[in-house]
C-alpha cells in the first residue's frame, strides 16, 4: 500500500505561484512515478506532471514553461511548483504514485481568480 498526503492548494490571483507537495509513505520502494493530474467542475481528469524514479519529467502542454515537477528522495515528496497560473489551471490537483497499481491523494483545490 501507498499513501499520499498533499498540500498547498489555495486561492491565488491570476499570475501568481503556488506550490503543491505530495508525502508517500508505506511500499514506497516500489515506486516508478508520481505526479500530478488536475480535474476541473465539469472535465475530465487530465494529466498536469510526471516524474519518473530516473528523474524524467513530462508536462502537459498546458503547462510546459510554467509549472516544474521535483522531487526530494529523502523526504519521499514529489513538488509541483506552478508560476504564472491563469484562470484556466483552476481544479482540484491529485497526486498519484505508480507501482503495480495507481495510488491517489486526497485532492487539494487550487482557484485562480481573474
Amino acid at each position: 500500500q501507498v499513501q499520499l498526503v498533499e498540500s498547498g492548494g489555495g486561492l491565488v490571483q491570476a499570475g501568481g505561484s503556488l506550490r503543491l507537495s505530495c508525502a508517500a509513505s508505506g511500499s514506497i520502494f516500489s515506486i516508478n512515478a508520481m505526479g500530478w493530474y488536475r480535474q476541473a467542475p465539469g472535465k475530465q481528469r487530465e494529466l498536469v506532471a510526471t516524474i519518473t524514479s530516473g528523474g524524467s519529467t513530462n508536462y502537459a502542454d498546458s503547462v510546459k514553461g510554467r509549472f516544474t515537477i521535483s522531487r526530494d528522495n529523502v523526504k519521499n515528496t514529489v513538488y509541483l511548483q506552478m508560476n504564472s497560473l491563469k484562470p484556466e489551471d483552476t481544479a482540484v490537483y491529485y497526486c498519484y504514485a505508480r507501482n503495480v497499481r495507481i495510488w491517489w491523494g486526497q485532492g487539494t483545490q487550487v482557484t485562480v481568480s481573474s
